[in-house]
């Protein structure tokens, strides 16, 4: 069995699979101090409660965009699982070309959702992922990561809305019944979700035209995702488990890769 880790800046988000099939997923908060033994032991824990012996995950993969927990997390997963984990980086075999100004700046999961998101699409794609930072990816038909549009993720602008104001209270995001909301909470959850439905419609739509790329097919993923893609025709499919498939294909492309080199080799 494969284990995917997919660390987050808010949540370190695991799926296992057995071949393509996701046979359990489940999430840690990032931002909570770790030792080794406590990613090991609690990455064992959940497994084992989810039915799933540890002792049956042969590899494990991982991308992050939060390289301060890696040592440690790393560490867990080499004492607990045995087995050294293969780390997700712009200078990886994905399959994926990032062709940026600076491709070393491009953070792993993008890469991994592009993966994923060009897997499905089969040529252009846009994939909107909506975490602690809203991304927009541009996918060419050749399978070239393009271009990206970097904005406040939905909970990350509400944060700063109520921990900016003193009078503003912190609240659920959800869609609101209506636009005309006669209540602050109603009025704050109108102005986060109204406005990400807002954005995502304009930021599609000027990267489709500015690419040529008018028949991209769009996927979002992330939590929130789902809200915004159930709200608008400029998403084509919701995937909230996007990059977890993207680590999969990139790890089996690996794998297919590193026999292929082997047999080379022994010719």
């Amino acid at each position: 069995m494969l284990l995917t880790i997919d660390v987050g800046n808010t949540n370190i988000t695991m799926g296992v699979f057995a071949e393509e099939f996701l046979t359990g997923m489940f999430r840690m908060t990032t931002k909570r101090p770790r030792t080794s033994d406590e990613y090991g032991f609690t990455i064992c824990g959940i497994l084992e409660h989810r039915s799933i012996d540890p002792k049956a995950i042969e590899d494990v993969i991982i991308a992050s965009v939060v390289p301060d927990i890696m040592h440690s997390l790393t560490s867990g997963v080499i004492k607990y699982l045995h087995t050294t984990p293969v780390i997700v980086s712009a200078d990886s075999d994905t399959g994926i070309r990032v062709n940026t100004d600076n491709p070393s700046r491009t953070g792993p999961d993008r890469i991994v959702n592009a993966v994923a998101g060009y897997a499905i699409s089969k040529g252009p794609a846009i994939v909107v992922d909506f975490g602690t930072a809203t991304t927009y990816d541009l996918i060419g038909p050749d399978g070239t990561l393009e271009s990206c549009i970097i904005a406040p993720g939905i909970e990350t602008a509400g944060r700063s809305l109520w921990g900016g104001a003193a009078m503003l209270p912190a609240i659920q995001i959800q869609m609101p019944e209506t636009a005309l909301a006669r209540d602050t909470v109603t009025g704050m959850q109108g102005g986060l979700v109204f406005g990400a439905i807002g954005q995502t419609e304009y930021i599609v739509r000027r990267m489709k035209e500015e690419s040529g790329y008018a028949d991209a097919y769009v996927i979002a993923t992330g939590g929130l995702g789902k809200i915004i893609a159930n709200e608008t025709d400029c998403i084509d499919l919701y995937d909230p488990q996007l990059t977890l498939n993207g680590l999969r294909l990139i790890y089996e492309r690996m794998k297919t890769e590193g026999v292929k080199k082997s047999r080379v080799t022994e010719l």
